[in-house]
């Protein structure tokens, strides 16, 4: 079956944590070989106990993933996971941002859990600044059990923290679950720099304990929930980054597990006739 692809140019890309028991190595290969064009990485935990990975810089392990990537063809996109709390001090990242730069990633991640706005702007604004100084951006996501819960919530405080390098990341999960519009997002889609395309089924969830659980383990391949996908990557005027992130859940065969992916993602974006 010949599966019709997305206009010309448009490279799609998967999230670490859709196969996050994969190694770096592993991970760029396998999804080299499902079709992506770029991978995200998980080089600092999303939150406590959460796996990652270290490729320090001059590290055996970074020349190797650099060796591997480059021979099958991929690149980086973002690194994840930073979480800017009350406790955060951007200079603190510094190994981490520096070891991103050396893959060739582009774009960090970050998610805001602070009450405090104007010090989760000044520090947002302090992880941009460390993120230019390596050619890097940095994007925020809203996640409805942080501080920063809501799509609008991502754009206030980007527009607060006022780095020309800060951006907005839109998952499927958190922009629907948490209120968001297809129109809101037209209004601010010059904010917004990455795309994350996942897919979900049934009212949304009212606890942060059901929130988180449905984003780690409840979510589906795009085209398999109820949400509008295609419409929320033509509201960006289709010039976000794509990517896919679905967790691999049970006994699934990870190269097996992103084909489906890709072609999920290509079946949504391919155009009308």
């Amino acid at each position: 079956m010949t599966v019709a692809t997305p206009r010309p140019g448009l490279e799609l890309g998967v999230a670490h944590f859709s196969s996050i028991a994969l190694p770096p190595k592993e991970f760029a290969v396998i999804a080299a070989r499902s079709g992506f064009a770029s991978i995200g990485l998980r080089l600092h935990p999303a939150f406590s106990g959460a796996p990652f990975y270290e490729l320090p810089v001059g590290s055996q392990n970074a020349q190797e993933f650099k060796t591997v990537a480059d021979g099958e063809g991929i690149k980086v996109f973002d690194i994840e996971f930073f979480v800017i709390d009350e406790n955060f001090v951007a200079a603190s990242h510094e190994a981490t941002v520096a070891a991103a730069a050396n893959i060739g990633a582009r774009r960090l991640s970050v998610c805001g859990d602070d009450r405090d706005g104007g010090r989760l702007a000044t520090n947002l604004s302090e992880f941009c600044a460390l993120a230019a100084l390596y050619g890097m951006s940095v994007d925020i996501e809203n996640m409805g059990w942080r501080t920063v819960r809501t799509f609008g919530d991502s754009v206030s405080v980007v527009n607060s923290c006022g780095a020309e390098n800060a951006g907005a990341l839109v998952d499927g999960i958190h922009f629907f679950r948490n209120g968001a519009s297809i129109d809101e997002l037209r209004g601010h889609a010059d904010k917004v720099k990455h795309l994350q395309l996942c897919d979900v089924r049934g009212p949304a969830p009212k606890t942060s304990d059901a929130m988180i659980a449905e984003a780690r383990s409840g979510r589906l391949a795009p085209g398999e929930g109820e949400l509008p996908l295609k419409d929320l990557w033509a509201a960006t005027e289709y010039g976000a980054a794509i990517s896919v992130e679905v967790p691999l859940v049970g006994p699934v065969d990870p190269e097996a597990h992103l084909k489906h992916l890709h072609e999920s993602v290509l079946r949504i974006l391919k155009p009308d006739h």
